[in-house]
């Protein structure tokens, strides 16, 4: 299926057969497609890049298709692996995180930090996090390989 572009969000790279290889749902997704392009919110005179994940109902394009500045996929990446670190020693503790201390990490972006923390406002937090390590382990395979496949490229790229 071809990714629309005649639509606000200007593709310039597409992954035309995204349904193939989204994780667990691959062969099945309503995600069709992912593309990287000019974001539907520039304004005159100043262009932005975003990442669209572009889904679809099996008879149009949907309106659950999102659009995300690269910025924040990068944000996104960084949490993902972050948590995951996390986790890996999560065992030690009875709930699987520090209730005294539920602060995982600051990560220094742009003269400030991102605070990444377990979050304890959750009222099933102990119910969740459990539910969210069983699926991160169902999952491993996926994940881990994507995450190989990333490593790789950034040291390709001299990161």
């Amino acid at each position: 299926m071809q990714i629309p572009t005649t639509l606000k969000h200007k593709p310039v790279f597409t992954v035309e057969n995204y349904e193939n290889v989204d994780g667990r749902l691959a062969y099945h997704s309503d995600a069709k497609g992912l593309s990287l392009g000019l974001a539907q919110w520039n304004d005159r005179g100043r262009v932005d890049i975003s990442a669209k994940v572009w889904r679809h109902t099996g008879e149009k394009w949907s309106r659950q298709s999102e659009e995300i500045p690269l910025h924040r996929v990068l944000d996104l990446a960084i949490l993902v692996c972050r948590a995951k670190q996390y986790l890996r020693d999560a065992y030690r503790y009875p709930d699987f995180y520090d209730p005294e201390n539920p602060m995982v990490d600051r990560i220094g972006i742009q003269g400030d930090a991102m605070t990444l923390q377990v979050c304890t406002e959750n009222q099933h937090i102990q119910e969740d996090i459990r539910l969210f390590l069983d699926a991160l382990a169902k999952d491993d395979e996926l994940i881990g390989e994507r995450l190989r496949v990333l490593s790789r490229i950034l040291k390709e790229m001299d990161y």
